[in-house]
């Protein structure tokens, strides 16, 4: 009787996700970040804090960097979410991406994906003139490893 009662609780979300339209039958109270997870086996986007502290879960919804653990799957209605694995065109890594690695700047790599979506959407939001400007709008992604001279080094490179 439980299961009859959740499934009657759910809404149907028709999004795009990497360029690919999906529809889910999800609990309102589920989170992009659960549903990419958990329902579609997208694992880039990494569960860090779980309370928008770290960046960790950050992702694009219609262009614009969202923390996925915050955002509910249910608002997204028709909307166009890209995750780490919708940056690159196959084997050729998106421009930030090869300044990650060029740059070195990333050390255990658990921020990295957040990191990479946040400095995307930096760079097309022209917020990368200094690196003071950089490191201000890098500054909700936490990399508990403290590679970020190196991020900044990146997120210029990639800009360059």
């Amino acid at each position: 009787m439980e299961g009859d009662l959740s499934r009657q609780r759910e809404v149907e979300v028709a999004f795009t996700v990497n360029g690919t339209p999906r529809r889910l039958g999800v609990d309102p109270r589920t989170t992009l970040l659960d549903a990419l997870r958990e329902r579609l086996r997208l694992t880039g986007t990494k569960k860090g804090c779980d309370r928008g502290q770290c960046g960790a879960c950050t992702v694009h919804v219609d262009g614009r960097r969202v923390l996925s653990c915050l955002t509910m799957v249910a608002a997204l209605e028709g909307r166009e979410v890209t995750t780490i694995e919708g940056l690159a065109g196959g084997d050729d890594l998106h421009p930030v991406q090869r300044a990650f690695i060029d740059c070195d700047a990333l050390q255990c790599g658990f921020c990295t994906s957040g990191q990479v979506m946040s400095a995307v959407a930096l760079l097309r939001e022209g917020h990368a003139r200094t690196d003071a400007e950089i490191r201000e709008a890098m500054s909700g992604n936490i990399c508990r490893c403290g590679a970020y001279p190196h991020i900044v080094e990146a997120v210029k490179q990639a800009r360059d």
